[in-house]
């Protein structure tokens, strides 16, 4: 199990200003059994996220959105996989967010994902989200032409228009019962080239390199600025960021699942609870099976 104290430390706090250079991507906790102990403890974590998403589905009121960003190669699908593969696939749906198609550029760039927020009872992870419009398009602006907005939308305060529109969506979500937890995964470049160089030199890892990653590779700094000035401008009370270590997985998994559980139980401790007619109703029912 991870400190608490240290869980917090990754939680980007509200008005303050943030910079990743300041946030280690390789760090681990001390202790030549660290990852052992870590690993061990999150089996039996995977048990207790489990409970706390069935009493999450069976209350039926309040709904989970995770938000995943990340640079290419920092983990996202495989935390996903890891994380979520304890979960009841009844109760869970992941969205993954490309390049927006020809219907979704002829909406507002936050309509797909209204589209996916999660239904009441459930849990919904963004494997990528509305973050690209900040981040992305941002690092390459060209692409705000194909969003086809009115010429004189598009000025120097698009961004901070963005980020206050981001904002207000995700209190919209609060407000009406979706508890958010927005993950960076913050890998360093150095990692980075060294997923990359595994994937080429990997056969059966061949199909997840994409020419485009060394395209955005080269846009290392650009991103960097984009995510530092995101992160300060969107983490609020209710849709906090956090900067997770992501060099070492077993600390990126570890760190998510246990803020995934603690969020839930948060609003979901126990099972929803029957009144007196209700309990009537279900011992006439039982009495009637026994009588079969």
């Amino acid at each position: 199990m991870l400190d608490p104290k240290r869980l917090e430390k990754f939680r980007v706090k509200p008005g303050k200003i943030l910079r990743l250079k300041d946030h280690d991507p390789a760090w681990q906790p001390e202790g030549k059994t660290a990852q052992e102990a870590v690993e061990k403890t999150m089996a039996g974590n995977m048990e207790k996220l489990y409970e706390a998403q069935c009493k999450l589905y069976a209350k039926d009121e309040w709904s989970i959105l995770v938000v995943l960003q990340a640079m290419d190669a920092a983990g996202k699908d495989g935390l996903v996989k890891h994380v979520m593969s304890g979960l009841n696939p009844q109760g869970c749906n992941v969205h993954s967010f490309k390049s927006p198609s020809p219907e979704e550029l002829d909406h507002s760039f936050l309509w797909r994902c209204m589209k996916v927020a999660p239904a009441r009872g459930q849990i919904t992870i963004f494997n990528r989200s509305h973050y690209e419009e900040v981040l992305v398009v941002k690092v390459h602006p060209e692409y705000l032409g194909k969003q086809r907005l009115p010429a004189r939308l598009v000025t120097k305060t698009i961004w901070k228009e963005r980020y206050e529109d981001i904002n207000n969506f995700e209190q919209h979500l609060a407000r009406n019962g979706t508890k958010i937890i927005k993950i960076f995964l913050n890998v360093s470049k150095e990692e980075q080239k060294r997923r990359f160089l595994d994937r080429l030199d990997t056969p059966e890892k061949n199909w997840k390199f994409s020419l485009g990653d060394l395209t955005e590779r080269r846009f290392w700094d650009d991103y960097m600025r984009a995510y530092d000035e995101m992160l300060e401008a969107t983490s609020t009370k209710h849709a906090p960021w956090f900067v997770i270590p992501a060099d070492h997985k077993y600390v990126a998994r570890a760190a998510v699942a246990e803020i995934l559980t603690k969020t839930i139980l948060e609003v979901a401790t126990e099972y929803p609870t029957v009144g007196p007619e209700a309990k009537l109703a279900l011992a006439e029912a039982r009495t009637k099976l026994i009588s079969e």
